[in-house]
């Protein structure tokens, strides 16, 4: 596991760092830095700064515009958002090997700035800090490969191979996407991502990455470097690497499913597991505090959704009613009611193991810094109030089961699209509390989404309404 410092490392501590990383610099023949943050949306942003600035780096940070990035709570007036490197997450970029990449904390006039979602994920976890507690999680990245065709998008498939209804882990689909694949692990591996697997997903040109376990922060970094990474590299194959929720209608959408714990923030000894002697609960072989972390997740599902959905396409996978939408495979492979249970892939929150739980909701578009900020909230509220998550769901077909048999079942369904997530989340003052000023931004921001949306007149509106009456 990747080792996070505490926020405060000592004088000698964070000497004995830099000299270490500028001897790995020189090392590596480093000639730039990219530095490198990340947006309310979690779309990174940098800086390239010649090898030579390193210590104006860590000291005293690159400058920027503030009112030019998105969710920064800056006006075109305001001092300069100025981006520090972390000097823990130096990483050479093995496709490009004379740039090392360092991920960054905001500062405004010298002090830590709330509206950074790195920022504000280090602040809530100081929060479960001083219950004795830390997250520990990985995140499994979907994403397509896709090329232009005229005014839209067709999956990547130059050899005309990959037309399986059902292509999940088809070697002939994969096969010519083999050598892409094999550079985005060696790279990854390279950057200290612990890539064990890669597969065809369940769509034509979709595929599936799956990482190592790291600390929340650094499994935030871990993500977007990821994408960048993919958005790089497909591009010596003529593809596009996108991590759009939903490109296509007839085939599933891409989502980050993550694997989470809780440790203990001293021992780093996970807590989801049974201790000796305690009684199980659930009959999931899980301690209480994780089934309490669960009913507060479950409890605030619906807001947090606004932040595990963030686009208006994320909302394509989520799919309720009593007709059943699916795909070319069968399956959307896509939670629309909120549940917990065994090791069943139509569960919201699947236990694979006592080990830890598996979070199926998050869209691959997901800002992952602000999405385990906003669980760390609600996971609190549900230890510090003993939330009862109700009974798992063991052994059922969640997707079988009619609304009124799911509502029975005390299963809650996930909102519909993005306006109705925010809503809850605008109500939802525990959720909002793990964003801090970064809530205000970001429901603003989603209500002009929305309204921006409902502008626009889709051609199947025309088709199906124009001649109706």
């Amino acid at each position: 596991m990747k080792h996070i410092p505490a926020i405060k490392s000592s004088a000698s501590e964070i000497k004995e760092k830099r000299e270490q990383v500028r001897k790995q610099l020189k090392d590596q023949g480093i000639e730039f830095i990219l530095a490198q943050f990340i947006d309310i949306h979690g779309s990174p942003k940098v800086k390239q700064v010649p090898v030579n600035c390193f210590d104006g780096l860590v000291d005293d940070g690159a400058g920027f515009a503030g009112a030019a990035v998105w969710g920064m709570g800056l006006g075109p007036e305001s001092h300069d958002l100025v981006a520090r490197t972390d000097l823990y997450t130096y990483t050479q970029l093995p496709w490009q090997p004379n740039v090392a990449l360092a991920c960054c904390d905001l500062y405004v006039d010298n002090q830590i700035w709330p509206y950074c979602p790195r920022n504000n994920l280090k602040r809530m976890l100081g929060r479960l800090a001083e219950i004795g507690l830390t997250l520990n999680g990985g995140f499994e990245p979907e994403h397509f490969l896709v090329e232009r065709d005229g005014n839209g998008i067709k999956p990547w498939d130059p050899l005309k191979i990959d037309t399986l209804a059902k292509p999940c882990y088809d070697f002939k689909g994969m096969s010519q996407s083999m050598d892409y694949l094999q550079d985005i692990t060696r790279y990854g591996n390279q950057m200290g991502f612990g890539i064990y697997q890669s597969d065809h997903e369940d769509a034509n040109g979709q595929y599936e990455i799956n990482f190592d376990w790291s600390h929340a922060v650094a499994a935030s970094d871990r993500l977007v470097h990821f994408r960048m990474m993919t958005g790089q590299i497909a591009q010596k194959y003529g593809a596009i690497a996108t991590y759009l929720a939903k490109p296509f209608e007839d085939k599933t959408g891409s989502g980050a499913h993550l694997h989470f714990h809780l440790a203990d923030v001293k021992t780093g000894k996970n807590i989801f597991p049974l201790g000796e002697g305690q009684p199980d609960w659930k009959g999931l072989g899980i301690s209480k505090t994780a089934l309490h972390y669960i009913g507060g997740l479950l409890k605030h599902v619906r807001a947090i959704t606004a932040v595990s959905s963030p686009q208006i396409n994320c909302y394509r996978r989520i799919q309720s009613g009593e007709f059943v939408y699916s795909t070319d495979s069968g399956y959307t492979w896509t939670p629309s009611f909120a549940s917990f249970g065994d090791n069943n892939r139509t569960q919201l929150y699947r236990c694979p193991s006592p080990n830890r739980f598996e979070d199926r909701s998050p869209s691959a578009m997901v800002n992952p810094y602000l999405l385990l900020a906003v669980q760390i909230a609600a996971g609190m509220d549900g230890i510090e109030n003993e939330i009862d998550p109700g009974e798992a769901i063991i052994g059922k077909n969640i997707w079988n089961l009619s609304i009124n048999e799911r509502k029975e079942l005390g299963m809650i369904l996930l909102p519909q699209n993005l306006m109705e997530a925010v809503l809850e989340l605008e109500s939802d003052d525990i959720v909002k509390q793990g964003l801090g000023p970064i809530a205000d931004e970001y429901i603003k921001l989603k209500k002009a989404e929305w309204g921006e949306f409902m502008r626009h007149v889709t051609p199947w509106e025309i088709k199906r309404t124009l001649t109706l009456l």
